[in-house]
């Protein structure tokens, strides 16, 4: 393996240990506030701000706006309500079932969701058809994931 490649997992790694420090320090968050959607809000507006000045940094130039009034109602809400969706059901769920079990049934249903997207080529994907390996390497997660939750 290269160092590039090498780096870049390593920096997958880091980022999914964030999602999995992200969930717990909500949940402290909520339980400060007084309510999940109160924590969420927080969350996304901490987000929001930085997203602001990388943007500005990074993107300045190449950010094209005039796209936004053509963009289909999935395309501009889509996103969005989704990742709140999972911020608020992972810093509700931390607290009662564990980080560990959120992100493994969260990680499973990413792969499942995403097969479901290949096999169909929603959302401009290119289609891949399900195979055996596919199929099961998806359901070996699951299982996992199970296992995880309930032993």
């Amino acid at each position: 393996m290269s160092a590039a490649a090498i780096l870049l997992t390593v920096v997958a790694l880091v980022a999914g240990g964030m999602i999995a420090a992200q969930a717990p320090i909500n949940a402290e968050v909520a339980a400060r506030l007084g309510h999940p959607l109160s924590a969420a809000l927080w969350s996304f507006c901490v987000g929001t701000a930085f997203l602001a000045v990388f943007v500005l940094l990074f993107a300045r130039g190449s950010t094209n706006l005039a796209a936004i009034p053509s963009m289909p109602l999935y395309m501009l809400l889509g996103g969005g309500l989704m990742g709140v969706i999972y911020v608020v059901v992972s810093l509700m769920l931390a607290p009662r079932i564990g980080i560990a079990a959120v992100m493994a049934l969260g990680i499973a249903g990413q792969l499942i969701a995403a097969l479901f997207l290949d096999r169909y080529g929603l959302f401009d994907l290119a289609q891949r058809e399900l195979s055996a390996g596919r199929v099961s390497g998806v359901l070996l997660v699951f299982v996992g994931a199970l296992m995880v939750r309930m032993l």
